[in-house]
C-alpha cells in the first residue's frame, strides 16, 4: 500500500486551511517532504525536479527575458508574453542590490543564447545559487511565447540549496484554490519525487501548510 495518496492530502490540505487564520493577502500552500537514509551529500542523490502543476500554481510564474534590442522590440510589439524584458544594456548596469531584487521578484528567466556568457559573468553568482539562471529560448517570439506558456504553472523541487537537507519544499497552489485542485498538484509533486529516491520507504514525513499557518502532518 502506498504510503500517501490524494484523499491524505486532502484531508490533510482541509485541515490547514481551517487551522490558519484568515489574512488580508493570498496565501501560498506549501508542501514540506522529508526523507530519511538518504545521502545527500552525494551529488547523485540530491534532488531537483520542474513539475508542471496540473491545476497551475493559483498565480502563475512571473518570467522575465534578457533579450537583445531586436528581440526586445519583437516582444513589446507582441504584448504581453513576459512579465519584463531585460535588454542587455540594462544586465550589464545592475548593481548587486538590484540584481538581488530582480532574482528574488521573478520566478524563471530566459535569455537569448548570444546574451548567456554576459549573463553568467554579471550575475553569475547571483542567479546561481538561487536556481534562477536563465534558460536559453530561441530569439524569436513564437519560442518565447512556448518556453513561458510551459513555465507558467511550472514549480522547482530541489534540496540543492545551504547544505543539501533531508527536506524539500514546494508550492502546490494558494489558499483560494479548491481542496480537490491542491490535492492533485501535491500528487504530482509527490509522483515526481519518488522517481529521484530510491524508494517511497525513504520519506521519512509529509506536511502541508500555508504560509504563516500551523503545519499539518499527511503521513
Amino acid at each position: 500500500m502506498a504510503l500517501v495518496d490524494k484523499q491524505k492530502f486532502l484531508e490533510a490540505i482541509k485541515k490547514a486551511k481551517e487551522q490558519a487564520k484568515p489574512r488580508n493577502f493570498e496565501e501560498t500552500v506549501e508542501l514540506a517532504i522529508n526523507f530519511k537514509n538518504i545521502d545527500f551529500k552525494k551529488p547523485e542523490n540530491r534532488i531537483e525536479v520542474q513539475v508542471k502543476l496540473p491545476k497551475g500554481r493559483g498565480k502563475p510564474a512571473k518570467i522575465a527575458i534578457f533579450a537583445d534590442k531586436a528581440l526586445a522590440d519583437e516582444l513589446k510589439k507582441a504584448g504581453n508574453i513576459v512579465d519584463r524584458i531585460i535588454t542587455k544594456e540594462e544586465m550589464l548596469s545592475l548593481d548587486k542590490r538590484t540584481a538581488k531584487k530582480l532574482a528574488k521578484e521573478y520566478d524563471f528567466f530566459l535569455a537569448e543564447p548570444s546574451l548567456m556568457r554576459d549573463i553568467a559573468k554579471h550575475l553569475g553568482q547571483i542567479l546561481g545559487p538561487r536556481k534562477k539562471m536563465p534558460r536559453p529560448v530561441p530569439p524569436n517570439v513564437n519560442a518565447v511565447r512556448a518556453m513561458v506558456s510551459a513555465l507558467r504553472d511550472t514549480v522547482i523541487v530541489s534540496n540543492k540549496k545551504g547544505k543539501y537537507l533531508p527536506v524539500v519544499h514546494a508550492r502546490i497552489g494558494t489558499r483560494s484554490m479548491s481542496d480537490e485542485d491542491l490535492a492533485e498538484n501535491a500528487m504530482a509533486i509527490y509522483e515526481a519525487i519518488l522517481k529521484k529516491i530510491p524508494s517511497e520507504q525513504n520519506i521519512r514525513s509529509i506536511y502541508v501548510k500555508t504560509t504563516m499557518g500551523p503545519a499539518v502532518r499527511v503521513i
